[in-house]
This record gives structure tokens, sequence and C-alpha cells, in this order.
């Protein structure tokens, strides 16, 4: 009589309900993990600072382009009552208030500060973000869109 020959070879029609369960469970694990993630914007915590030009102040009238985009934005439904303040980097890496004659003579956007009413809705905010970014051509980490009190 033949004696069956004894196998130390790994087979999947030994698995116990137990072990099954374990294998399926660290094949759900790695696919949880390769899924991408969308990454969410960072919190600087008042990390990153930028020098602002002291002379600006309530009482200097807003540029020709912050008053056109103010109003333009005024009108989109739910952004409400609006300020805009857009500033341009100069060569000494310090932001200044953007005026008339530097939009003609093509100054640079630096960033974008925007206050509204509707703020407090992210549809909105996105709306004014992709808003800006086709006007101005300016990276929506440049763009900070606020509520209104």
């Amino acid at each position: 009589m033949k004696q069956p020959r004894k196998t130390s070879g790994f087979s999947l029609k030994n698995f116990s309900k137990q072990q099954w369960l374990v294998v399926i469970l660290l094949g759900l694990l790695l696919v949880v993990i390769a899924m991408p993630v969308a990454k969410e914007a960072e919190d600087t915590g008042g990390k990153s600072v930028f020098a602002v030009d002291e002379t600006v102040s309530d009482d200097i009238p807003a540029s020709d382009l912050e008053q056109q985009l103010g109003r333009l934005l005024g009108q989109v439904e739910g952004v409400g009552q609006v300020q805009v303040m857009l500033y341009q980097k100069s060569s000494t890496n310090s932001f200044t208030s953007i005026t008339s004659q530097d939009a003609k003579a093509g100054g640079e956007i630096g960033g974008v500060l925007i206050v509204a009413e509707g703020a407090d809705n992210p549809v909105t905010v996105q709306k004014i973000q992709e808003a800006v970014m086709a006007l101005f051509q300016v990276e929506a980490h440049k763009i900070k869109v606020m509520k209104m009190k």
C-alpha cells in the first residue's frame, strides 16, 4: 500500500474560515491604504508672515481693479456685500497695495483678500476663488476669502 505523500507546500484548500477572514481583511486594508486622499489646505498657524506696507489704510481709495472686482462679485448670487484688496509683490519681497498705475504697467498680483457676506457657504467661496483665478491668473493659495461680520 502506498503511503500518501506529505507536502509541505502552500494550499488554499486547507485554509480555515478564520484564515480566509484574515486574508480578506488584509486585502481590504491594502486597498484602503492605496486609495488617493485629497489633501486639505494646510493651517499655517501664523507661521507664514508677509510684510505689508504700513501706508495702506481705510482712507485710501480702492484701485479701479478692486472696485470693479467688488462690484462684479457683489452681483453674484450668494456673495452679498464684498470688499476687495489686491496686493502686488514688490522687489523687496513685501506686499503693497496695487494701484491703477501698477495694474496698467503689468504689476504682478501677489495676493487677493476678499471679505464677503456669503463667505460662510463653501460653494460661494469656491465661486469667488475661481473667478479671481480666471481674471488675474492667481493661484488658489494666494486668494483668501473671509466672512464679513
